[in-house]
């Protein structure tokens, strides 16, 4: 299945979460993607369809979840890196300069991925979730320094409203062994 369009809700409970995702699958046609808890006490829920339907089950989610929704977004057009970085099945190429952004939330990470691949030519290597992290998430990719710097930059600016931003950083050139801890 190729994913187009996805939608993500993320919630601080999980058990409302796990009722904001059912809610979500029962409110249009959409295929759930992902639904888990994440630190601290998170949980994610991200869905794939038509833009109409994953927009108005992300509004379902949104409403239903009410003021335990921490962050959400409808990416129309997701780029075909996204997903593969998120379920931890990216083949990685050759490692030049690293780029990583972190952020406070999974959706702002996502956002901030789905940006910094659309901006510049890099591969995203890893969408590291919330777990373990207090509820940060980070977004690692590679390709030439020029390109990674405009991607980290851009997935910078397109986390938007939605951040902030904890951190990022490019490496122009990472060592050997923190290459071999990536791959």
């Amino acid at each position: 299945m190729k994913i187009r369009t996805i939608g993500c809700v993320e919630l601080n409970s999980v058990a409302m979460g796990m009722y904001v995702a059912d809610e979500m699958i029962k409110a249009a046609e959409v295929q759930l993607v992902l639904a888990r808890p994440t630190c601290p006490g998170r949980y994610v829920v991200i869905i794939t369809g038509d833009v109409g339907a994953v927009q108005s089950s992300v509004d379902t989610g949104c409403k239903i979840g009410a003021d335990m929704v921490v962050d959400w977004f409808t990416i129309p057009s997701v780029h075909e890196d996204v997903i593969p970085a998120l379920s931890g099945t990216t083949v990685a190429p050759r490692i030049d300069a690293l780029g990583v952004i972190e952020t406070y939330t999974t959706a702002s990470c996502i956002l901030a991925a789905d940006a910094a691949a659309k901006a510049g030519s890099v591969s995203l290597l890893e969408i590291r979730t919330a777990s373990g992290m207090a509820g940060k998430a980070f977004v690692t990719m590679t390709g030439d320094v020029g390109s990674v710097q405009a991607s980290v930059d851009a997935g910078v600016e397109g986390v938007a409203e939605s951040g902030p931003v904890h951190s990022h950083v490019v490496i122009p050139s990472p060592s050997e062994e923190l290459k071999n801890q990536l791959l």
